[in-house]
C-alpha cells in the first residue's frame, strides 16, 4: 500500500509534472478511483444510510490538515468517528423516549454542507 501512497501523492501535482517524474498517471488514476470505490461501496453497505459522514469528513480534514494524504487520512477517520458518534448521542438523547436513528442526525450536517459546497464551486 505504500507505493499506490506515492502515486496519491504524484496525482497531487499537474499531469505533466507527475509524468516527468515517471508516474503513469492514468493508470495510477484508474487504480485509485477502484480502490476508492470499493472502499465507499463497501463501508455504505456496512454502515448503512450514514454515507454523508464518509463523503463529509475528508472535505473537512483538508481544510483542518492540507492536501497531504498521510494526514488526512487519519484526521479523515478521527473527524469521521467523532461525527457519527455526535450524532448517534444526539440521536439517543435529545428526543427521549424517541430513539431517532444516526443517519437523520449525518445527514442534517452532510446536506448543508454539500450545498454549501455547491454553492462555493458555482461562484469560481
Amino acid at each position: 500500500m505504500g507505493f499506490y501512497m506515492k502515486a496519491m501523492k504524484l496525482q497531487l501535482l499537474t499531469d505533466e509534472t507527475a509524468i516527468g517524474l515517471g508516474s503513469h498517471v492514468q493508470r495510477y488514476r484508474i487504480v485509485l478511483i477502484l480502490i476508492g470505490v470499493c472502499l465507499a461501496g463497501a463501508a455504505v453497505s456496512i454502515g448503512g444510510v450514514i454515507g454523508f459522514v464518509g463523503l463529509l469528513a475528508p472535505h473537512v480534514a483538508r481544510k483542518l490538515v492540507g492536501p497531504m494524504y498521510n494526514r488526512l487520512i487519519p484526521v479523515s477517520a478521527l473527524f469521521g468517528a467523532i461525527v457519527v458518534a455526535l450524532a448517534d448521542l444526539v440521536g439517543r438523547t435529545a428526543f427521549l423516549p424517541l430513539d431517532i436513528p444516526v443517519g437523520v442526525f449525518t445527514s442534517g450536517i452532510g446536506a448543508p454542507f454539500f450545498i454549501y459546497l455547491l454553492y462555493r464551486s458555482r461562484r469560481r
